[in-house]
């Protein structure tokens, strides 16, 4: 059985696909950037330089450690933190006192970004940091905290993608405290409920409780007291009776 030959392709063909391509760039409008007054559009993900995070570094070495270049220069001491409680042990912290990276030197690989295990270190797409010196292309902590606040926020996850385990575990602790707090409110409201005394009942044939008349306001006459309902058992007041002296 024969092999397929490949198209049999004629002098110069490739030439001719080169030229097409020219010919078809230069009737096109040329369109250039005037930079710097004009900013290029960076992809989101761009690596320009590396920005520190200080809050959030403990002094633990590893990008520093895994640096191929060994361009992350460290310096920190440590402090003693008196004990939060009574009979409670004093504890040793690190301090962070110099943190630079020599951007002569620097690869960009990321492996300091991706082995920081606290999240000190990100990718901003900061560019503009050519110097006239080599020497002072090794930036300080202070230089890298300017560039923490140019690095873009984090894109929208996929609706259809796994949530992360943190946001996870957060939600279902918030949610334990939430319910916690709601049994503890409605444990609250059941007891204050049995606590409140009720009214007793009212025993058939006992007349209710007449309500005492306010006391009466200086210049008011006396009221008048109602005749008794009928059947009663109640004898009407006398009305011949003689009243105060001097009255008929």
């Amino acid at each position: 059985m024969s092999e397929s030959l490949p198209p049999r392709r004629f002098p110069g063909s490739g030439l001719a696909k080169g030229l097409a391509v020219t010919l078809r760039t230069m009737t096109r409008r040329t369109v250039t950037a005037q930079y710097p007054d004009v900013q290029p559009e960076l992809p989101p993900r761009t690596r320009g330089v590396i920005a520190l995070f200080e809050e959030n570094c403990t002094v633990c070495m590893l990008c520093a450690r895994e640096c191929p270049d060994w361009c992350i220069y460290i310096d920190s001491h440590k402090e003693t933190v008196p004990a939060a409680a009574p009979g409670g042990r004093e504890r040793s912290r690190n301090v962070l006192d110099r943190f630079a990276i020599d951007f002569s030197l620097c690869m960009y690989c990321g492996i300091c970004i991706e082995v920081c295990p606290f999240d000190a270190l990100f990718w901003s797409p900061e560019f503009e940091y050519a110097e006239t010196d080599i020497l002072e292309l090794t930036h300080e902590r202070d230089k890298l905290r300017e560039w923490m606040w140019t690095v873009p926020a984090p894109p929208a996850l996929d609706p259809a993608a796994e949530e992360p385990k943190e946001l996870a575990a957060a939600r279902k602790t918030a949610d334990k405290y939430a319910a916690e707090a709601e049994a503890e409110a409605q444990a609250a409201a059941t007891a204050a409920a049995q606590a409140t005394p009720e009214a007793p009942p009212a025993t058939p044939g006992t007349p209710p409780a007449t309500p005492e008349a306010p006391p009466a306001t200086p210049g008011t006459p006396p009221a008048t007291p109602e005749a008794p309902s009928a059947g009663s058992g109640k004898a009407a007041p006398d009305d011949t009776a003689p009243g105060p002296e001097g009255t008929p």
